[in-house]
């Protein structure tokens, strides 16, 4: 995203809170809204949906390159999780 946009996005955000902003009932919408998207920047296990593909595509080159643990049976995938 460029300056121009980030900038034209950041002055259309502050001219709809200033709408809202002498509405309590919206405001603490507002509020929560806000706090929810800030959980969601937090949590480190969240993605893109290009980023998850990305991932499993990864992972396929790497199964296909032999670069991948397997297992005769589920004990023995077992044992390898629980040394790990």
């Amino acid at each position: 995203m460029t300056a121009v946009q980030l900038n034209a996005m950041n002055t259309e955000l502050w001219q709809s809170i200033g709408a809202i902003a002498d509405c309590e009932p919206l405001m603490k919408r507002l509020t929560r809204y806000a706090k929810k998207l800030v959980k969601e920047k937090e949590d480190p296990t969240l993605m893109t949906k290009e980023e998850f593909f990305a991932r499993v595509d990864k992972a396929r080159e790497e199964i296909r390159q032999g670069k991948c643990k397997r297992f005769s049976n589920p004990e023995e995938m077992n044992a390898w999780l629980n040394s790990l």
